[in-house]
């Protein structure tokens, strides 16, 4: 259908979702954007957030730490290194990560201090918005 695409998200554990969608949400490491059927080609990092897909039947969310996603007109992969379903995720899910992100944050190397204290500061940001 030409107001739909394909949505694929997938982590090393599992495939999440395999879905018709009419408009994909996706927080980008340069910021959040919105994918529609007919998008330009393009390649993006995530950073921690919530990938928002609408599909015909309502909307599905599902919370990512970081990983890729790939655009085209007619489709749209998500590769999470962590993903969890909206529907289903609490803060412990997340605790490890935030665990594993504070401390490659405290032994992070002058160049890489920057970006390990940003990841870490996305995760914190996204805990404080779950309810």
């Amino acid at each position: 259908m030409a107001n739909e695409m394909q949505f694929d998200l997938v982590s090393p554990e599992r495939s999440l979702a395999s879905l018709q969608a009419t408009a994909v949400q996706i927080p980008g490491a340069d910021g959040d954007l919105t994918a529609m059927p007919g998008h330009a080609p393009l390649l993006t990092s995530l950073r921690p957030g919530v990938v928002r897909v609408q599909t015909a039947d309502g909307e599905k969310d599902f919370v990512v730490t970081r990983g890729f996603a790939e655009i085209s007109a007619e489709s749209i992969s998500v590769i999470a290194e962590h993903a969890h379903s909206g529907e289903t995720v609490t803060k412990a899910d997340l605790e490890d990560v935030i665990a594993d992100a504070r401390k490659a944050a405290a032994e992070a190397g002058e160049e890489h201090k920057d970006g390990a204290e940003k990841f870490l500061s996305d995760l914190e940001h996204l805990l404080e918005d779950m309810v």
